[in-house]
């Protein structure tokens, strides 16, 4: 008689709770995929898979507590177990199922309706496509800043895989010469057993395709793909920037037995400017100033990004790297979310190479100036006082 509760090590009181966790337990350490080749480890499995099937099921648990197991088998409740390849299971999968069962996976809702056993043991569908995508493709493109600023088009050179135009990428010389696989039968699948469990993959003599070629096309070789050089007009927005990255979708190479193309990936590189630098959407312009320009104020004429030009006024009294703002003169957003401001960064140019007359005329200016003239330096040796009277 078989000790359905010694098997799982278990008390005849135990809970559903503890039979399962006892369960899994030893289905994990007897499972055939841990002991390969041990005839034991198999025994021992099919016993516990046995034991549980009886103690999670209330109504079958309550017959053999009271008649035992030769009730159920006499009855039938487990489906002729004991006579059965997995020892109460009608196969081993269904054993397996259980087992799986036990951590919550129960027999359904895996990808498409496949079952957990199914998704744990690499079970596919024989119906399942060898459709591939191409391979996607990467260049770099250099543009110049007035280009990434305006945008603009350009005309690049790729060589991809494209269908073969002489067999339409079936890579037979016609198509006659496309026959079912002999090895899978046109599945594109092999089913390979051993011991109980039946495990399937893609076919070595098609690659999953389910068919083969008597008689390659000449110009591809059978391979149905050669290698073409392709002019891509690649529109690059206006607004980008060094390492922004453009999809053109359909340009990589060509999919695999009917897949669609992969994509081609430009990463752009802005070369600099003479002028302008960039952070974020605003343009940077630094602009010198002489030292009476930056004192008296005057307006001045500057360029902007796009092409164009605008005024702008120069206070009285402006300082060395006193920042402007020209508001929208910047640029433009690549997502199109409004455009950046200008800045004009003020750098006060002390004079150089002074005349006779123009050093005079300074010297005169200094007799002049007043301690109002230079806030800054006022405040500079305030603060110097400190340490010579410390």
């Amino acid at each position: 008689m078989s000790d359905y509760y010694g098997i799982l090590g278990l008390s005849k009181g135990a809970s559903q709770e503890e039979i399962k966790k006892a369960y899994r337990k030893s289905a994990i350490k007897y499972h055939p995929d841990k002991n390969p080749g041990d005839p034991k480890a198999e025994i021992k499995f099919k016993e516990i898979s046995e034991a549980y099937e009886v103690l999670s099921d209330d109504k079958k648990r309550q017959i053999y507590d009271q008649y035992g197991a030769e009730a159920l088998k006499g009855a039938g409740g487990m489906g002729g177990m004991g006579g059965g390849p997995a020892g109460g299971f009608s196969s081993m999968e269904e054993a397996l199922r259980t087992f799986m069962g036990a951590f919550g996976g129960g027999g359904g809702g895996g990808r498409g309706g496949e079952s957990i056993f199914d998704t744990f043991f690499g079970y596919e569908s024989e119906e399942a496509s060898s459709a591939r995508q191409g391979a996607s493709k990467k260049m770099n493109l250099t543009i110049s800043f007035e280009e990434a600023v305006k945008g603009v088009e350009k005309d690049v050179a790729i060589t991809n895989y494209v269908n073969c135009t002489s067999c339409a990428g079936s890579g037979a010389a016609s198509p006659s010469a496309v026959k079912k696989c002999t090895r899978c039968k046109g599945s594109g699948q092999i089913h390979q057993s051993q011991g109980f469990f039946s495990m399937s993959s893609t076919c070595p003599q098609c690659q999953g395709s389910g068919k083969v070629i008597t008689d390659p096309c000449k110009e591809c070789r059978g391979a149905g793909q050669v290698k073409e050089k392709q002019r891509v007009n690649v529109k690059v927005p206006a607004g980008v920037d060094t390492g922004m990255r453009l999809r053109v979708g359909g340009y990589g190479d060509a999919g695999v037995h009917g897949g669609p193309a992969g994509d081609l990936y430009v990463y752009l590189n802005v070369t600099p400017h003479s002028v302008f630098s960039r952070q974020g959407d605003d343009a940077i312009l630094e602009m010198p100033l002489s030292f009476t320009e930056a004192a008296l104020g005057c307006k001045k004429e500057i360029p902007t990004p796009r092409g164009g030009s605008c005024r702008i006024t120069i206070p009285e009294g402006t300082q060395t790297e006193k920042v402007l703002r020209v508001k929208a003169e910047g640029i433009p957003n690549v997502h199109g979310q409004g455009t950046g401001d200008l800045l004009v960064k003020v750098l006060v140019e002390t004079p150089v190479g002074l005349s006779e007359k123009q050093k005079e005329l300074l010297k005169t200016f200094a007799e002049l100036e007043t301690e109002q003239n230079s806030p800054r330096k006022r405040g500079f040796l305030d603060k110097l006082k400190g340490f010579f009277t410390s």
